[in-house]
This record gives structure tokens, C-alpha cells and sequence, in this order.
């Protein structure tokens, strides 16, 4: 199997763990290669003629890295959609050729990876294998595990960077790998989220590896900061540990956010701050103790005791099949603000605070409103 081109980087500082070569993208990389999913035809080719079938193609066309439903043309793809008209022949001939248009994406997907046409960034992120394997991976568990509902996904700006800021709990971090299947789903211009992740998961061998491929890096300023004034959207979840290792009694109840660090990232970057409120993660590993000596031992942070774990082994580590909330609130601009406002406390105490207050408040919105945990 072919490598892919590499260009070596010097600064490897502060990456724990990450490649020390890697491919470059051009640009921010938020565009797409001619010929990728997502990425425009020429004039000419089948489904762009304007007014035709496939122009209703295109009007309904997937968010980059989704099975796309546009394979089966007009009038037939919205027989197969709504079950109506057409007989069983047009849906028949769509659900074929849905299978023909998945082989050949599987196929051209192996080539790229066998010639090495791929491309990785100097973060270790791996744009293809995230779009085309990751997320297919993840999605299953998002959509009909967790049921997730996703709402105010249009407060992530369209382009340029931007720090989204998330309450963390759970036990395991799973909110966080919902939180990039929502952004990278439903997002109107398909963006990727760049999440921030503690040491710990770099420490991992193969944890580390697919960390890096999915876009995650090093929870520290200055990575922060480069993907930021790349113009990618990162995440951070500020409460780290305290929050995903809080007993269940104190669920939904956010821990302390830090120093503020993550505002002054985004001060000195001009991006806004997107404030992020997950619910239904408190209750998948419901936490009714911690072992801290056997924690100490294992060096982990903590070592949960839940109604299934330890006592039904790897079985107790399945999750509870909870419904899940995700609700991007409206941005906090920080571009009005001059340089030198990175280095003030109170204005990054205040920042801080508000966000903070921002996310409390959308849980107890959102926790008033449902019904149930599960449905």
C-alpha cells in the first residue's frame, strides 16, 4: 500500500502522542478536493442542467460524509422517500442503485487509500477517514442509540473559526463524540468540530491513534489557538474530569470551568464563543461511587461504581440506552475587543462566568421540557 505525500513539521510541541509527518492541507481546511464528496462537477455532467431532474437532485443534496439519497433521480427518489407511486419496480431500482453507488464509493475510498491520495494535516487529522469510516462508525450510535436531537446548529458560524464550548458528563466521554457527529451531520455547510482532549487520551495507544485521525488534539492554548485563526471550529468541554467524574446526585450541575483559559484563546483568535448544552449523557453511567484507591492504583482519574459496573463486568460498560439533547446557543462575539483584553482577568472572569451561566440555564430549559430519559 502506498504512503501518502508527506511534508515533515518541526513544531511537535505540546502534541502528545501526534505523527511527526503528516501531509499539509492547503488553505483553513474547510474546502473540499474536485472530485471529493461534496466538492462542485463540471458544467455539463449529469445533475447539474439546470430546471431538470437534476436539479431536484441537487436541492436535496447530503451534508458531506451522509449516504446520499439523491443516487435515484427524480421523480423516482421521491417515490422511494415517500412510499408512494412508482411500484415496487422504481424502488426496486432505487434501493440498486443506492447499493451500486455505496460499492463504488467503498471502492474509490480503498484507492485512495492504496495510491495514497489522502491528505493529513500537521495535527494528525485525517479528513477521508474521518468522513468516510469514523463517522460511519459513530453514526449508528448517534441516531439510533441516542436518538439525538440536535437544535440551534445554525449558531456555528458558516466560516471562519469558532470555540464551542460544551457541559461534560457521562462517565465516559461519549458527549463529546456525539457533539462532533452533530456539527459534522447537520451542520448547513458540513463543518468538522476539532475537539480538545485531555492527556490522558493521548496516553492510549490505539485510543491515541484514532484520536488524532478524528481530528482531536491537545487541550492546550496553543493548539487552540492555531486552529482557531486556521478558521476551524473547535470544541472544549472546561469542566474535564470534575465533570464527567461527578457522582450522579450531582447531575447537571456544572463543575468549575478552569482559569478561563479557553476565553482568552478566543479572545486573542476573534472568534466567538458558541455556548453548547448536552442532555441525556448524566444518565448512561449513572456514577453512585468512586473507588479512589483501586483509581490511584490503575492511575485513571477515577474508577466509577454504577448499578452495572463492576459487578456484570464488560457487560456493565454498554451504556443506557438514554434520548439525547444537543443545543448550540447563541454566540458571544469576542472580536470587539482589543489585544491586550486576553491578558485582563476580570473581563475573561466575566467572559467566563456568562458562558458558563448561559450553559446552566439552557439544561435546566431543556431538563424541564422532557418527558422522559428514555423516550
Amino acid at each position: 500500500m502506498a504512503d501518502a505525500k508527506v511534508i515533515p513539521f518541526d513544531d511537535d510541541r505540546s502534541r502528545a502522542g501526534a505523527p511527526r509527518w503528516g501531509r499539509r492541507r492547503p488553505g483553513t481546511g474547510g474546502g473540499r478536493r474536485s472530485g471529493e464528496k461534496g466538492a462542485p462537477t463540471a458544467a455539463g455532467e449529469p445533475g447539474t442542467a439546470p430546471g431538470g431532474a437534476g436539479a431536484r437532485d441537487a436541492a436535496v443534496s447530503p451534508l458531506p460524509g451522509r449516504p446520499a439519497d439523491d443516487a435515484v433521480p427524480g421523480a423516482e427518489q421521491q417515490d422511494v422517500k415517500r412510499g408512494a407511486g412508482g411500484g415496487q419496480g422504481s424502488a426496486g431500482g432505487g434501493v440498486e442503485r443506492d447499493w451500486e453507488r455505496r460499492i463504488a464509493g467503498g471502492l474509490a475510498f480503498l484507492r485512495r487509500r492504496i495510491t495514497g491520495e489522502y491528505e493529513v494535516d500537521e495535527f494528525g487529522y485525517d479528513e477521508d477517514l474521518t468522513d468516510q469510516v469514523l463517522m460511519s462508525l459513530l453514526r449508528p450510535l448517534y441516531e439510533k442509540y441516542f436518538r439525538v436531537e440536535v437544535k440551534g446548529i445554525e449558531n456555528i458560524p458558516a466560516e471562519g473559526g469558532a470555540l464551542v464550548v460544551a457541559n461534560h458528563s457521562g462517565t465516559l466521554p461519549l458527549d463529546g463524540l456525539m457533539m462532533q457527529v452533530a456539527v459534522h451531520d447537520n451542520h448547513p455547510v458540513g463543518r468538522h468540530l476539532r475537539l480538545l482532549a485531555a492527556d490522558l487520551v493521548f496516553m492510549l495507544p490505539v485510543v491515541n491513534e484514532l484520536a488524532r485521525k478524528a481530528g482531536h488534539t491537545l487541550a492546550c492554548a496553543e493548539d487552540a489557538e492555531r486552529l482557531l485563526q486556521r478558521g476551524e471550529v473547535v470544541g472544549v468541554m472546561p469542566e474535564g474530569f470534575k465533570g464527567i467524574g461527578k457522582p450522579f446526585s450531582d447531575r447537571y450541575k456544572l463543575q468549575r470551568f478552569g482559569r478561563g483559559g479557553f476565553v482568552s484563546t478566543a479572545l486573542r483568535a476573534g472568534a466567538p464563543i458558541v455556548p453548547c448544552s448536552i442532555v441525556g449523557a448524566e444518565e448512561i453511567y449513572p456514577m453512585l461511587g468512586n473507588a479512589k484507591t483501586l483509581a490511584r492504583v490503575l492511575g485513571i482519574p477515577y474508577f466509577p461504581i454504577t448499578p452495572t459496573f463492576p459487578w456484570l463486568g464488560p457487560l456493565g460498560m454498554v451504556p443506557l440506552p438514554t434520548k439525547w439533547t444537543i443545543q448550540f446557543g447563541e454566540p458571544i462575539p469576542t472580536d470587539g475587543f482589543p489585544p491586550e483584553a486576553a491578558e485582563d482577568p476580570m473581563l475573561m472572569f466575566n467572559l467566563t462566568d456568562q458562558v458558563r451561566e448561559q450553559i446552566q440555564h439552557t439544561l435546566y430549559k431543556l431538563l424541564v421540557q422532557r418527558r422522559s430519559v428514555f423516550f
